[in-house]
């Protein structure tokens, strides 16, 4: 494994704007930009035990930082979030064949997910069609309008809001949507199954194919444990799901 930190993915140099890159052992792989997860007010890009053990099965993986409150305010982070993919679109190709392009994320990172693909205009403004990207994973994302959002516009964080800002608003009739894993702990964070429930019952309503959603509840969990679980005999749970996924459409 090859790694490649801090690199910047916009012109500003910020620190929060910088990117690291996990390279395989292979001439040809498929890239996933994984965003972290701590609400949009803190986490880093780095530490994630998960990562090599995608690595080892020849994915790369480039795990990214992005600007948080309170020096930022939505949507600083969304757009972030597709400099960075565009970032990786332009780049990847000069390290070896990439066989497809999955953007990933946990909780904070999950609902970037969720709304690169949901709402096109994210990555429409950075010169990508969202749903030319091969695949997402939306680990424990919140397809509402995202509780620190809602803090930023002086809220309740418990309020359930559907708008612009809330990923689920943007599924409408008669797109090509990619495939998505939809990921979940059996015990996550206080509604956030019923709302990935919904997501997926909605997504199924505006005729998604079935095939296309890798819906998971992860038995025993709570919000995002799985992520840097590695198991007695060496496996890392998240890693497995997440390379199920990757292999079915890489």
């Amino acid at each position: 494994m090859k790694v490649i930190e801090d690199i910047f993915y916009t012109k500003s140099q910020s620190p929060m704007q910088t990117l690291d890159v996990y390279l395989p052992d292979a001439e040809s792989f498929p890239v996933v930009i994984y965003f972290h997860y701590g609400g949009f007010t803190g986490g880093d890009k780095k530490g994630y035990k998960f990562i090599p053990y995608l690595v080892e099965r020849g994915v790369a993986v480039i795990s990214a930082n992005y600007r948080m409150y309170p020096e930022a305010a939505f949507p600083d982070f969304i757009r972030d979030g597709a400099m960075a993919v565009k970032w990786a679109m332009k780049h990847m190709p000069e390290y070896g064949e990439v066989k497809g392009y999955f953007i990933a994320g946990s909780s904070a990172g999950g609902y970037m997910s969720q709304l690169l693909c949901l709402d096109k205009k994210y990555l429409k403004l950075v010169g990508i069609d969202s749903d030319e990207i091969t695949g997402y994973i939306m680990d424990a994302g919140q397809p509402t309008t995202h509780f620190n959002v809602l803090v930023e516009r002086g809220m309740d964080k418990r309020r359930v809001v559907i708008d612009e800002a809330a990923p689920i608003y943007h599924i409408t009739d008669g797109r090509n949507y990619p495939p998505m894993q939809i990921i979940v702990a059996e015990n996550d964070l206080r509604n956030r199954n019923e709302q990935n429930a919904l997501l997926v019952s909605t997504l199924k309503h505006f005729g998604c194919e079935e095939e296309k959603i890798d819906y998971r509840v992860m038995p025993g969990y709570k919000h995002v444990k799985y992520v840097n679980e590695i198991t007695e005999d060496g496996r890392s749970i998240f890693a497995d799901v997440m390379y199920e996924f990757i292999s079915k459409y890489a």
